[in-house]
């Protein structure tokens, strides 16, 4: 992580209830996100890697004050983010933007592209028509699209070009952090590299720092410097990407790498089948989360839940094998 900090999470939860109504209590509880503790430096790409499911697109609404956390802090540089009246995030809002997973659902079909893109700027700057506009129309270029498509409306565009026009919204307000919320995973192979790289050249342009979050651990570890795993919304392993390469620690980040194909006809490929279906987060196992599908697991991993430790450079793991005897290479 480079030495300058520009987002901190501490301690963050988010606990939704399920059943009851205005006047009867919640007939259960849903820990969505639990304890979440990790910071992005400046100019970092910094990956949530997980399972459907496991709470990464709620963390990062969390962070962008789109959900309302139930506990922790969310420091933005120097600024307390949950302290923020609706003024004062409003006035933030330019510097911390998102973009969505569905290039299709996200853009408003009533718009034009140009509307698209401007309303960021309508919003937030005292920018004139004419300014808007020429702002708008270098964003397109920026993004691989022509000036003259700020006209068109998004029906007319393919996939790929749209998640280019939610990128292009996302950078209007020259914003400082970008949560990527699985910015390729409804695209096709091809274009998702496109993306990919689009999104490189610009973090080198603009200095973004970026919260990738994504299901797919090649694309993660092409794109990002630190990676965390999330199992039933809480980090397990958090690593610089090399280290998660070379050597993961925690028994589901293994089984994780494990299921990715390897791109190379002389390596044998041993997908290492997890057992079971993941907890339900109303009823979460005693202990480690994930002790009823470890292979690995012994005496404390359904009584004590382990915690974030560092176990090595910068390398910290939520496992008990670990913290007690460790895991032998097998």
């Amino acid at each position: 992580m480079t030495e300058e900090v520009l987002l901190s999470v501490r301690n963050l939860s988010k606990i939704f209830p399920v059943g009851g109504g205005l006047l009867r209590k919640p007939k259960a509880w849903i820990r969505a996100v639990e304890d979440v503790s990790f910071q992005v430096g400046k100019k970092e790409s910094f990956g949530l890697v997980g399972e459907s499911g496991c709470g990464k697109t709620t963390l990062g609404r969390l962070i962008l004050r789109l959900i309302e956390p139930s506990s922790g802090s969310i420091l933005f540089g120097k600024t307390d983010l949950l302290s923020l009246d609706r003024d004062g995030l409003r006035a933030l809002r330019p510097r911390l933007q998102i973009i969505f997973q569905d290039p299709y659902s996200c853009l408003d079909p009533r718009m034009r592209v140009g509307e698209i893109i401007t309303e960021p700027l309508r919003a937030a700057t005292s920018m004139n028509r004419s300014q808007r506009r020429e702002r708008a129309a270098q964003l397109l270029e920026k993004v691989g699209l022509r000036a003259s498509d700020l006209e068109r409306y998004p029906h007319e565009f393919s996939g790929g070009q749209r998640q280019r026009i939610g990128i292009a919204r996302a950078l209007a307000g020259q914003p400082e952090l970008v949560v990527a919320d699985e910015p390729v995973s409804a695209l096709d192979v091809s274009i998702q590299a496109q993306v990919i790289n689009l999104l490189m050249d610009l973090q080198d342009e603009y200095g973004l720092s970026y919260l990738f979050i994504s299901h797919d651990l090649s694309v993660v570890e092409h794109v990002c410097d630190r990676v965390a795993v999330m199992y039933l919304g809480r980090i397990v392993e958090l690593a610089k990407v090399e280290e998660f390469r070379k050597r993961p620690r925690h028994p589901y980040t293994r089984s994780l790498k494990a299921s990715v194909p390897v791109p190379d006809p002389e390596k044998p490929w041993q997908p290492t089948a997890l057992e079971g279906d993941v907890p339900s987060p109303m009823a979460p196992p005693a202990g480690c989360s994930f002790h009823p599908r470890c292979r690995y697991a012994f005496e404390p991993c359904g009584r004590v839940r382990p915690e974030l430790l560092e176990v090595g450079d910068s390398h910290w793991v939520a496992c008990w094998l670990d913290q007690g005897r460790g895991i032998s290479g097998d």
